[in-house]
């Protein structure tokens, strides 16, 4: 959720001007398909039912190595003694009615009252941002989907006894909260349009999302690593604006949200780490990968019904106000660089360490780029948001 797409490909790829995008095969708001060593070249936009004409790639499945899938397999003991100890037992878990108006209370429709007074203060350009965190939060059902798609990891059968797909279900199940507390927050504050709010929730479920993972549980790790922190800084800054906005209630809200985030975080990034321990070579080489490619944000395919440039134009909005902005991309990468410590492997292959040589420069280059863009930028154009009745807000 970060208007960053053409920064970070510039990053990625070494490029000096943002036309020559292309040779990345990424093009914003159009529909493209490439590959690292192949050509680009423009898909139909054939729209089928269900489906948006949105951004494509070719689609690479299984690339990991039938062998490796025993790594996985050996960690299951592992997996149960340091992973499932992260989640938290259902019955000492927040519940979203803990932190919502009670409507067996005969005060019901006074806290209601109370609510919607606070949320007056709101600004519109931070509902966007906090509708478009609470959307992609409510595209639950796509994630653990992605996360089933992994080789070597998934829930084989639905309800499977393995540490993995235990962990995907309970992580699943925590994950649910968030999504259902802030749609019954906005709902109740009566200032977003929630029919609206609805059918964008439906679009992306429906489109789903491209994270380029392969079916590759290094890959899958190493993303949800990233995305995990991500949503952490994310639904930090939108609590932190929230008491700048004096609604301290939605500001605890969106702040035990961040908690699960930075919880969800400490459990993928101690897979990968583990990872570097039994295979640094191949998790290096899979870390520089998906950097290569980019870490898409999971509401990538966000569309409203009318908006085509949704995504970007939300993304822009939470750039402007701080929530998620390029120099956090920057910081994320950093940050898992230095907690991996892929700077201090040793023993790697030639390949093995052209990727850490190119994960470990890349950081700076983002936020060279950031910098001189910032140097650049404009005031953004005001745009009306169907989310907020088609109040208009500036990007």
């Amino acid at each position: 959720m970060v208007l960053l797409d053409l920064l970070v490909y510039n990053a990625i790829c070494g490029l000096k001007r943002t036309s020559d995008i292309s040779a990345c095969a990424f093009r914003l708001g159009g529909v493209m398909v490439g590959h690292a060593n192949m050509g680009i070249r423009e898909v139909e936009n054939v729209k089928k039912p269900f489906m948006l004409p949105r951004e494509v790639h070719v689609q690479v499945t299984h690339s990991m190595p039938p062998q490796k899938i025993e790594i996985f397999k050996s960690m299951e003991d592992w997996a149960e003694e340091n992973i499932l100890v992260l989640l938290k037992p259902v019955e000492k878990c927040w519940q979203p009615q803990d932190f919502l108006p009670d409507p067996a209370s005969d005060g019901f429709h006074d806290q209601v009252k109370e609510l919607r007074e606070r949320a007056k203060e709101i600004p519109d350009d931070y509902l966007v941002v906090l509708v478009g965190d609470m959307i992609t939060e409510e595209a639950l059902p796509t994630y653990q989907t992605m996360l089933n798609t992994l080789d070597g990891v998934r829930d084989e059968t639905g309800a499977s006894l393995t540490s993995w797909a235990i962990w995907t279900r309970a992580w699943t199940a925590e994950e649910n909260r968030h999504g259902d507390l802030l749609n019954k927050y906005l709902y109740l504050s009566g200032r977003v349009d929630m029919r609206q709010i609805e059918k964008t929730i439906q679009y992306l479920i429906g489109s789903g999302m491209d994270p380029r993972t392969e079916n590759s549980p290094y890959l899958g790790f190493i993303y949800t690593s990233f995305q995990e922190r991500a949503t952490f800084i994310s639904h930090g800054n939108t609590a932190r604006l929230a008491k700048e906005h004096g609604d301290l209630k939605l500001a605890q809200i969106c702040g035990l949200i961040a908690s699960d985030e930075k919880r969800h975080e400490t459990a993928y990034t101690k897979i990968v780490e583990k990872l570097f321990e039994i295979d640094p070579d191949g998790t290096v080489m899979a870390f520089a990968d998906m950097m290569r490619k980019k870490v898409s944000m999971p509401a990538h395919l966000m569309f409203d019904g009318r908006d085509d440039n949704l995504f970007e134009n939300f993304s822009a909005v939470a750039q402007r106000l701080g929530v998620y902005t390029a120099k956090d991309y920057a910081d994320i990468l950093e940050f898992l660089v230095g907690r991996w410590k892929v700077d201090k492997l040793t023993g790697l292959s030639g390949e093995g360490r052209k990727a850490q040589e190119y994960v470990c420069g890349l950081p700076p280059r983002i936020r060279r780029l950031e910098e001189r863009a910032q140097g650049r930028a404009k005031q953004g154009p005001i745009i009306p948001f169907s989310w907020i009745h088609d109040r208009q807000v500036q990007l």
